[in-house]
C-alpha cells in the first residue's frame, strides 16, 4: 500500500513538473534537410549563392532607389518597400539555416524561436500588404494619370507604410501570445529550420483549436484577401486600357504591369506550392517539404530585384549607374 501511495505520489509529481515547465526553459531542435544531413555542407552552397542574391540584389535596389532623384516617385517608393520586407524575410532565416548547414546548431529558446516566427510572418505579411499596394498604384497610374502624383503624395505612401506594418503586428501579435500559453510536453523536435507556426503548435499537449482558428483568421485576412483585391485591381487595369484606343499605349501600359505581375508571381506561386504538398503530399520524402518550405521564403528576396532590374528599364540604368560608379577608374 505504502508503495502504491509512493508510486501514485510520483506520477503526481512528475506530471506537475510536466505541465508547470517555464516557457523560457524549453529548447527547440531545428531540422535540416531530413535524410540529407551527410550532405548539408554541399547543400549549404546554393543557399548561400540565393542568400548572397536577395541581400545584395535588394540592398542595391534601395541604395539605386535612394540616390536617385529620378526615381523619387511614388512606384519606386512601393519597390523599396518591398526590397526592405525581402531583405528582412532573408535575415529572419539566414542564421538558424546556415548555422545548422555549416555547423550543425539545431537549438533554439522558446523566445527566440517565437521572435523569429514573428518577424518571419511579419514580414511575409507585409510583402503581401506591398504588392497590393503596388497594384492600387498600377491602377491608378493607368485610369487616373493625370491626378496620379496628387492622389498618390509622399505623405499618403507613408501613410500606407505605417498601415502596413500596423496591420502586420495586430494580426500576428495574437499568434504568438497564444503560443506562450501552451504546455509543451512531447517531442521538441522542429521540422524546418527556422520557427514555423504550426510546427510549434503541434508539439503542444494541451488544446490548440484557439491557436487553428486564430492562424486561419490571419490567414484569410491577409494573403486571401490581398490576392483577391489584387486580382479585382487587374480586372479594373485590364477594362481600363481595354478602352484606350491607341494599340501602342496599350502595350506601354500593360508593360508597366509586367515586373508588378512577375512580383505577384514569384510569391503567390511558392506559397500555393507549399499549401499543396503540405495538404496532399504526405507521401512525398520529407526533403521535400523541407526544401519547398524554404524555396518558399527564398524565391521572391531572390527573384524580385533581378525581376525589377531586368523588365523596368528606370531601375535598370539606375543599378548599372550605382554600380558603374563604384568601379575604379584607372
Amino acid at each position: 500500500m505504502i508503495s502504491g501511495l509512493t508510486q501514485g505520489l510520483k506520477f503526481v509529481f512528475n506530471m506537475s513538473t510536466f505541465q508547470n515547465t517555464t516557457s523560457s526553459s524549453i529548447i527547440f531542435l531545428l531540422t535540416g534537410v531530413p535524410g540529407l544531413e551527410a550532405f548539408h555542407t554541399w547543400i549549404s552552397i546554393p543557399f548561400c549563392f540565393l542568400y548572397v542574391t536577395a541581400l545584395s540584389g535588394n540592398s542595391l535596389i534601395l541604395f539605386a532607389i535612394t540616390i536617385q532623384p529620378s526615381l523619387h516617385e511614388p512606384m519606386y517608393y512601393f519597390l523599396s518597400m518591398l526590397s526592405t520586407t525581402d531583405l528582412g524575410l532573408s535575415i529572419s532565416t539566414l542564421v538558424t539555416m546556415l548555422g545548422i548547414f555549416w555547423f550543425n546548431v539545431r537549438e533554439i529558446s522558446f523566445n527566440a524561436c517565437l521572435s523569429q516566427m514573428f518577424f518571419i510572418q511579419l514580414f511575409t505579411v507585409m510583402e503581401s500588404s506591398v504588392l497590393l499596394a503596388m497594384a492600387f498604384d498600377r491602377f491608378v497610374a493607368i485610369s487616373n494619370p493625370l491626378r496620379y502624383a496628387t492622389i498618390l503624395t509622399d505623405l499618403k505612401i507613408a501613410q500606407i507604410g505605417v498601415a502596413i506594418i500596423t496591420r502586420g503586428t495586430l494580426i500576428l501579435t495574437p499568434m504568438v501570445v497564444l503560443l506562450k500559453r501552451l504546455s509543451y510536453c512531447r517531442s521538441h523536435v522542429l521540422h524546418h529550420s527556422y520557427c514555423f507556426h504550426p510546427d510549434v503548435m503541434k508539439l503542444s499537449c494541451t488544446d490548440t483549436s484557439t491557436n487553428s482558428a486564430v492562424g486561419f483568421v490571419a490567414l484569410i485576412t491577409t494573403a486571401v484577401v490581398d490576392s483577391i483585391f489584387i486580382v479585382l485591381s487587374y480586372v479594373l487595369i485590364i477594362k481600363t486600357v481595354l478602352s484606350i484606343a491607341s494599340p501602342e499605349e496599350r502595350k506601354k501600359a500593360f508593360n508597366t504591369c509586367i515586373s508588378h505581375i512577375g512580383a505577384v508571381s514569384v510569391f503567390y506561386i511558392p506559397l500555393i506550392s507549399l499549401s499543396f504538398v503540405h495538404r496532399f503530399g504526405k507521401q512525398a520524402p520529407l526533403y521535400v517539404h523541407t526544401l519547398i518550405a524554404n524555396a518558399y521564403l527564398l524565391i521572391p528576396p531572390v527573384m524580385n530585384p533581378i525581376i525589377y532590374s531586368v523588365k523596368t528599364k528606370q531601375i535598370r540604368r539606375a543599378v548599372i549607374k550605382v554600380l558603374l560608379s563604384r568601379v575604379p577608374m584607372n
